[in-house]
């Protein structure tokens, strides 16, 4: 037993005063406001529920400033290049810098979208799950949960063949893709979900196998959807319907599928997502030229809106959900789309949910993982409590508890010195010839 003292904390009906978090395993036993410190481990500021980073690619986070003219489809060439270097160490290294950053910044779980399969031109590994393995490791030795999204990837385009550099993301078909990753061994605080990469990347005959894969082991399904209006034009071209219609017609639409992106939808596809979830990444979507998502009417409709870094041009959970709310400004001439109460529930809440896992608030039952915010910055000067989720950033967190365990103090890693972890790993890729 354990128990956290909390100046100010996040709960389920707002911010309150002097809260005592009682904490056996990794789980809250007990909440309880106006309490005494007495010998609890004291979190100054306010305490609010850890974040949830929805999607994630971890070898991305090389690719940060990777400037200059072009568009998404140049950048992703960019991005091709540096798969190549990738091996299960450099993986594992580059990965477990970049979940310590996610924690400095607040997020406590992430959902790692995984294609990175095979060794360059499609060659398996003496484990197959070499790759898949590796960011497990990553995830632990940082000390964040995961949910590692395993990513079928078959095909180059509508009828497209893979490109060499693709070739490594495939199993050639959906059935010894699932047989691959039944393979996987999460552990403590990890679980194996599933992810189509997207219409354009898998053929619509396999994705149904993909949808069963999840369905049967009660796992999370995420997909990459209408990021680029070029997928559509292509999807139509190829299916007479757009990649939402493509995926309602495969039986992959529920309350369990997440869907990544989704910036450029007709309205029947905001209805036809109305019951499930969506992955707004728009740090990442604005650093890539992708344009801003129908976050309003997506919610207006029902879907379960949460929030990734996606390639991690910034990692920072406050940020990312006050983008969200700010795009829709710049769409609408308007203010005020979401909450400051709506964006931290994107945040936690709506994060873990869709990475199928418990978590987003302080309540007994909940999983003990606790962010600290510093409220003495000028940042937050004179910000009401109630206001903070709409105006922290990730230097405001001071301190990250996971699981009951103190992983950030004081801002810096229990373990890993993050900025030379990451200089490290990225230094190595790009030595590499």
């Amino acid at each position: 037993m354990t128990a956290y003292w909390c100046e100010r904390a996040w709960l389920p009906t707002g911010p309150a005063p002097a809260v005592l978090l009682d904490v056996d395993g990794d789980r809250i036993t007990a909440v309880r406001p106006g309490a005494e410190p007495g010998f609890a481990t004291r979190l100054t500021g306010l305490v609010v529920p850890g974040a949830a980073n929805a999607h994630s690619h971890a070898f991305h986070r090389a690719l940060r400033g990777a400037g200059g003219p072009g568009t998404f489809w140049t950048w992703r060439d960019r991005m091709y290049r540096l798969a190549r270097r990738l091996d299960p160490d450099r993986y594992h290294r580059l990965a477990r810098a970049a979940y310590a950053e996610m924690l400095l910044a607040g997020y406590t779980a992430v959902g790692e979208f995984h294609y990175v399969h095979h060794a360059p031109g499609g060659t398996r590994y003496a484990d197959p799950n070499a790759m898949g393995e590796a960011l497990l490791h990553a995830a632990r030795d940082a000390g964040i949960r995961c949910t590692l999204l395993d990513t079928c990837y078959l095909a180059g385009g509508f009828g497209t063949p893979l490109d060499e550099p693709q070739l490594r993301f495939s199993d050639g078909d959906a059935h010894a893709w699932a047989e691959r990753v039944d393979a996987l061994r999460p552990g403590p605080g990890q679980r194996i979900g599933a992810a189509v990469h997207s219409v354009r990347a898998v053929p619509a005959e396999q994705i149904p196998h993909v949808v069963d894969w999840a369905r049967h082991r009660g796992a999370p399904l995420h997909a990459h959807l209408s990021e680029q209006p070029a997928e559509n034009t292509a999807c139509r071209a190829a299916h007479g319907t757009t990649p939402t219609g493509l995926l309602a017609a495969r039986g992959a639409l529920d309350a369990e599928f997440t869907a990544v992106h989704a910036t450029h939808l007709t309205d029947e596809d905001v209805t036809a997502l109305g019951g499930a979830g969506v992955c707004l990444c728009p740090t990442t979507e604005a650093d890539l030229a992708d344009g801003i998502g129908p976050a309003g009417a997506l919610a207006a409709a029902g879907a379960t809106l949460s929030i990734g870094s996606d390639g991690h041009s910034a990692v920072d959970p406050w940020a990312e959900a006050q983008a969200v709310e700010a795009g829709q400004r710049l769409a609408t001439g308007r203010r005020g789309h979401f909450t400051p109460a709506a964006l931290l529930g994107m945040a936690t809440a709506a994060g873990h949910r869709a990475l199928g896992m418990p978590g987003g608030a302080l309540a007994p039952g909940a999983p003990a993982d606790l962010v600290a915010l510093d409220l003495g910055s000028a940042r937050l000067a004179g910000v009401e409590l109630t206001d903070v989720p709409a105006v922290a950033r990730a230097a405001d967190v001071r301190d990250v508890v996971v699981g009951g365990e103190h992983v950030v103090r004081d801002r810096a890693h229990r373990t890993i010195d993050v900025p030379a972890a990451l200089r490290s790993a990225i230094d190595d890729l790009r030595e590499d010839p």
